[in-house]
């Protein structure tokens, strides 16, 4: 496979990655984190649309797939590199100063609760140039707006192509309102990621 461009501020680095998803993005996930190795420096947060009335198990069913610790986000935890953190259900996951997670209950965003326009703007503010953003299968347009601050701020913006999508409205609404870096179906993604890593920029 011919080297992923990045954009240059890639070449400092970046310290998180926020992925967020909705119908779909569990398969989408199951490539893309096990390309992170253990010797990985970033944090990952990853927001899915969710029942509310049901616990997630997330962090089970990726703990055997991944090589960096996962964990259910808890709230006023310091963010550590190395930790993939899912978003709970019914709640909101955002970055907070410190860099801290932070949960909240405020009111859906495009009818959900934890929002992906949620943990991407908050995460642009805190990050900018260093963070990676990932947008993936979903049903509607939470996300777009996200995407769009994570590219106002420098940051190096994903989105999966819609035609890999098994629900491509999410992704498409992201290029209908921006020029990511990155349109990849899942694998590509993954080897993405395998590059930045072997630039030890990741």
């Amino acid at each position: 496979m011919a080297a992923v461009p990045v954009h240059q501020h890639g070449l400092r680095g970046f310290d998180a990655i926020v992925i967020g998803g909705s119908a779909g993005a569990i398969d989408a996930i199951s490539t893309i984190l096990p390309a992170l190795q253990a010797h990985t420096r970033v944090a990952v947060l990853v927001t899915l649309h969710l029942p509310r009335e049901a616990p997630s198990l997330l962090p089970e069913i990726f703990r055997p797939r991944c090589a960096l610790r996962t964990a259910e986000a808890q709230d006023k935890e310091p963010i550590e590199a190395g930790t993939v953190y899912f978003a709970p259900p019914d709640y909101h996951l955002l970055v907070d100063a410190g860099p801290r997670l932070a949960l909240s209950v405020d009111e859906p965003v495009h009818f959900s609760r934890p929002s992906i326009d949620v943990l991407f703007e908050s995460a642009a503010d805190t990050y900018g140039e260093r963070l990676i953003g990932m947008l993936l299968s979903g049903a509607n347009q939470d996300g777009a707006r996200g995407m769009a601050a994570i590219g106002a701020a420098g940051g190096l913006s994903i989105v999966q192509s819609p035609g890999s999508a098994a629900m491509s409205a999410m992704p498409q609404s992201a290029l209908d309102l921006m020029a990511p870096h990155h349109v990849l179906p899942p694998s590509e993604i993954a080897s993405l990621l395998t590059e930045l890593q072997m630039r030890r920029i990741l």
